[in-house]
């Protein structure tokens, strides 16, 4: 049989390859000889995927917000894993960086597009029943939401807007974990006291997201930003998808939550209270919280008006309902 010159050239290749790592080719040929060929099903795990919907209840709207939830988490992991190919480049360009951030809001744009499955999908009636066995867990305790959070802005912007005044570049990221804004999410709203939801969360998760905090200073999104040259930083396309990442996270995802728990949690007599006992309706809004990512490129008058004529758009589109 005539080898071509392509096949020899890949055969010098592979074995070049294969040497360096101590073995001879001849070695890892037998292993592809014995080899079975690769399955769609086993490369992806799909037996494994379909068997970690485990409902606590029989009612069968339960599966539906299950499997949502595991699919939102794999969009988030998505977005860690563009966030962190930005993080591990020093010298990013304009284009690398324009390209990272459009892939996070496409991801982000699928989960608010395809939020409907859960807004308009699961009946009322079912869902007030089985939430009650899912008390305290709560998509507040979502640490990979918390993460992207971590990875997109400098930490000071993720304090509560009453607090930053008390911090600046130099302070801890222990000291500003302290005041961080999403505490308020899950706090009882008579007393202020910490849900069983937030105690959790930070038993579980504060360490570690104190000590990613550290690890990105410096070399979050917005920092590669910064290190762009200033004709750079005023690229167009680069500005657009930066907002929109911006309005993605801090507007349109917690809304979408929000428009979710105006349908499902509120009623005429009064508010019924979230798995977690979050206190969703003043921690959602975006106007109370007022999370910007990016300040620095938006007017103080879309900063003042942050969110606003969302959240009528959504309360409107309610009471038409």
């Amino acid at each position: 049989m005539e080898f071509s010159a392509d096949l020899k050239d890949r055969i010098e290749k592979l074995s070049e390859k294969y040497q360096a790592s101590g073995q001879e080719l001849i070695a890892f040929l037998d292993g592809l000889l014995y080899a079975d060929y690769i399955t769609y099903w086993d490369y992806i795990h799909l037996d494994t995927l379909l068997s970690l919907q485990t409902p606590r209840t029989p009612i069968p709207d339960e599966e539906i917000f299950i499997m949502y939830h595991q699919i939102t988490e794999l969009y988030f992991k998505l977005s860690l894993h563009e966030l962190k190919q930005v993080k591990g480049n020093d010298n990013p360009t304009v284009e690398f960086l324009t390209e990272k951030v459009r892939r996070i809001n496409r991801y982000f744009e699928v989960l608010t597009h395809s939020f409907n499955v859960m807004v308009e999908g699961m009946d009322r009636a079912q869902f007030l029943k089985f939430r009650m066995a899912l008390i305290p867990a709560s998509g507040f305790q979502s640490v990979q939401y918390r993460m992207i959070e971590i990875a997109s802005t400098d930490f000071i912007r993720l304090v509560k807007s009453g607090k930053r005044e008390k911090y600046n570049a130099d302070s801890s990221t222990e000291e500003m974990y302290k005041d961080i804004y999403w505490q308020d999410g899950a706090t009882i709203a008579e007393s202020g006291e910490k849900t069983l939801t937030l105690r959790q969360f930070e038993e579980k998760y504060s360490d570690e997201l104190i000590r990613m905090g550290r690890r990105w200073k410096g070399q979050t999104l917005w920092q590669r930003y910064l290190s762009l040259s200033e004709e750079d930083r005023q690229n167009e396309t680069l500005l657009k998808e930066l907002k929109q990442l911006d309005v993605n996270v801090n507007i349109n995802w917690p809304l979408e939550h929000y428009r979710s728990a105006v349908r499902y949690l509120a009623k005429q007599d009064g508010d019924v209270r979230a798995t977690g006992g979050t206190n969703w309706q003043k921690y959602l809004p975006p106007r109370f919280q007022k999370r910007i990512f990016y300040p620095e490129i938006w007017t103080d008058h879309e900063k003042e008006e942050w969110g606003r004529g969302w959240v009528n758009d959504v309360l409107n589109d309610l009471k038409a309902k």
